[in-house]
C-alpha cells in the first residue's frame, strides 16, 4: 500500500472508473476499484482518494473486509492529503486575500483604474482593475495573467531543455488538467500545467525536465530517471518536494 502522485495520465483513466463506497471509521469513504491481474489486493491514497486494485477472482465482500482490516491507516492517510490542500487561490477576489504566486503566498490587492493590470513583489499581487467591484471580473483577469505568465515560463523551459535532447523544437500547450502537472505523448507533444507558475520555480522546472525527458523515452525506465538527472541534476530531491504541491492542482 502506498501514499503517492498521480503522473502522465494516470487521473484521466482513474477518473472514469465509477465510485463505490464504505463507511470506515465512521465515515463515508468513496474508493475506485480496479480489476487487475495480480494476487493480492493493493491499496493507494493519493490526489484522486483512494484506489483499490484487486484480482478478478476476488469478491467484492472479500475486498470490503481488506478495507475494513486497514480502515485506520486508510481514514488517516486521506487526512493527510486533505490537510496538504492549501489557499491557493482566493476564496474571494477582494484586498486582503491571499494567492499563491511561484511558490510565495502573496496578498490580493485590489483597486479601480481606467486600465487593467498586474503586478507581483514580495508582499502582494497588485491589480488594478475598471470593475474592481466585480469580483467575477477581478477573477478573470488574474486567472488570464497567471496563465500568460506560465506560458512565458514553460515555453522559455521547455525551449531550454529540448536543446539538449533534440535539433527539433517541441510541440507546447498549455493544461487545466486537475490531476497532473504534465504529460508527453507519442507525437511528441508535452501538454503543462498553468499551474506550474503557482510552484517553486525549481519545482516548476523538474516538471518541465520531466516532461522533456519523455521525449527520449516515453515510459519511465531507468533510462528515463538516468535523462532526467543529466536535464537536472539533484532532481529526485525536487521529484519529493513536489508531492507536497500536489493537492493545489484539485484547489
Amino acid at each position: 500500500m502506498t501514499r503517492r502522485y498521480l503522473r502522465d495520465g494516470e487521473a484521466a483513466a482513474l477518473t472514469e472508473r465509477p465510485l463505490r463506497s464504505i463507511v470506515l471509521g465512521g465515515q463515508t469513504i468513496e474508493y475506485r476499484l480496479i480489476r487487475a491481474r495480480r494476487r493480492s489486493i493493493g491499496m493507494e491514497v493519493h490526489l484522486e482518494g483512494l484506489t483499490v486494485r484487486a484480482p478478478r477472482w476476488v469478491s467484492l465482500r472479500d475486498i470490503e473486509a481488506a478495507l475494513v482490516e486497514r480502515a485506520k491507516w486508510i481514514v488517516r492517510s486521506l487526512a493527510e492529503w486533505r490537510a496538504r490542500r492549501r489557499d491557493v487561490m482566493p476564496r474571494h477576489w477582494r484586498t486582503g486575500e491571499p494567492i499563491v504566486f511561484r511558490g510565495d503566498e502573496l496578498s490580493l490587492a485590489v483597486f479601480p483604474a481606467r486600465r487593467f493590470s498586474v503586478a507581483a513583489d514580495l508582499f502582494s499581487l497588485t491589480v488594478r482593475h475598471p470593475e474592481a467591484h466585480d469580483q467575477r471580473q477581478v477573477a478573470d483577469g488574474v486567472l488570464l495573467w497567471l496563465k500568460d505568465q506560465a506560458w512565458a515560463l514553460v515555453a522559455a523551459r521547455v525551449a531550454h531543455y529540448m536543446s539538449r535532447v533534440s535539433p527539433h523544437p517541441a510541440a507546447v500547450r498549455l493544461s487545466d488538467a486537475r490531476s497532473e502537472w504534465g504529460s508527453c505523448n507519442a507525437k511528441g507533444e508535452i501538454r503543462l500545467n498553468w499551474r506550474l507558475v503557482q510552484l517553486p520555480p525549481m519545482l516548476a522546472d523538474y516538471v518541465v525536465a520531466h516532461e522533456v525527458a519523455h521525449i527520449v523515452e516515453l515510459n519511465h525506465s531507468t533510462r528515463f530517471w538516468s535523462v532526467v538527472e543529466s536535464l537536472l541534476p539533484g532532481h529526485a530531491t525536487l521529484r519529493r518536494q513536489l508531492d507536497d504541491w500536489t493537492a493545489l492542482l484539485a484547489a
